[in-house]
C-alpha cells in the first residue's frame, strides 16, 4: 500500500468511526448514512485510491475541476455529486458526469438542466439547496434559496424532462439565526424535508454535514454527510 493510500485508509476509519457513533447515539442504523467525499482540489489520482478503498460517492463544487477529473475516472463505478454554486454556462458540462446535483436554487438553474439533461439521454437527481441565512424570496450568501421558495422550485424539478427531485442539501450558515447553531439548522433542514416529502414522498435524501459538524447532521437525520478536509487531509491544490 502506498503512503498515500495508507494515509486515505487511515482517514476515512476515522470518518467510519465518527459516523457509527453519531449513529448509535442517535439510535439510527449505520446504513441509514451515506458517506460522500468531497475531493475538491484533488488531484484524479486521490478519487482512485478512494474507490480502492470503498468509496462509491464523491462530489465536486467547481465544473473546471470536475469534468476531467470524471473523464479520468469514467472506468471507475462512482457517483458523481455537484455540491457548488452552479452557474448555466457550466450546466452542458455537468449534466454529462453527475448523477446528482445538490446545489438547485434557482428556476432558471432548473430550466437548464433539463435542457441539458435531456439532450444527454440522462436523469439528473435534484437536491434543492435551503440557505438558512437568506431573507424570503431571496439566495443565501452561499448559494441556496431561501425556504419559502422551496415548494416552488421543488415542483418545477419534479415537473421537469430529465431531472428527479430527490430531497435537500444546507450548509451550516455563518451568518444570520442559524449562525454556529448547526444543530438547530440542521433540524430546521429536517422540518423543510417533512414538509418537501408530503408533496413529494420520493424526496427523501437530506445532504447536510461536512468534517466538522457531520454528528451534529447526523443527529438530525441526514441521509448523506460531504466530508472532504477529515478525509483527503492537508494536500497541494490543484492549479
Amino acid at each position: 500500500m502506498t503512503d498515500r493510500k495508507a494515509e486515505l485508509a487511515a482517514n476515512l476509519a476515522r470518518v467510519e468511526e465518527r459516523i457509527a457513533a453519531a449513529c448509535a447515539a442517535a439510535g439510527r442504523e449505520r446504513e441509514e448514512v451515506t458517506l460522500i467525499v468531497v475531493t475538491k482540489t484533488y488531484p484524479a489520482s486521490d478519487v482512485r485510491l478512494l474507490a480502492d478503498l470503498g468509496v462509491r460517492h464523491v462530489a465536486e463544487n467547481r465544473d473546471q475541476d470536475a469534468a476531467p477529473k470524471a473523464a479520468a475516472c469514467a472506468d471507475l463505478a462512482l457517483d458523481w455529486h455537484f455540491v457548488g454554486q452552479l452557474q448555466t454556462n457550466k450546466v452542458r458540462s455537468v449534466a454529462g458526469y453527475a448523477r446528482v446535483v445538490q446545489s438547485v436554487d434557482r428556476p432558471k438553474l432548473v430550466t437548464a438542466l433539463s435542457a441539458a439533461a435531456t439532450a444527454a439521454g440522462r436523469e439528473l437527481g435534484c437536491l434543492v439547496q435551503i440557505a438558512l441565512d437568506a431573507e424570503s424570496g431571496e439566495r443565501g450568501a452561499r448559494g441556496g434559496t431561501a425556504p419559502d421558495l422551496l415548494p416552488e422550485l421543488a415542483d418545477l424539478v419534479a415537473a421537469a424532462p430529465g431531472l428527479r427531485i430527490d430531497g435537500l442539501m444546507t450548509v451550516a450558515p455563518l451568518a444570520g439565526p442559524y449562525a454556529g447553531r448547526e444543530q438547530a439548522a440542521f433540524a430546521r433542514l429536517m422540518e423543510l424535508s417533512s414538509s418537501l416529502r408530503a408533496d413529494h414522498p420520493a424526496a427523501t435524501m437530506v445532504s447536510a454535514g461536512m468534517s466538522a459538524d457531520l454528528e451534529q447532521a447526523v443527529l438530525a437525520g441526514a441521509t448523506h454527510v460531504r466530508v472532504g478536509t477529515a478525509v483527503l487531509g492537508a494536500r497541494p491544490r490543484l492549479g
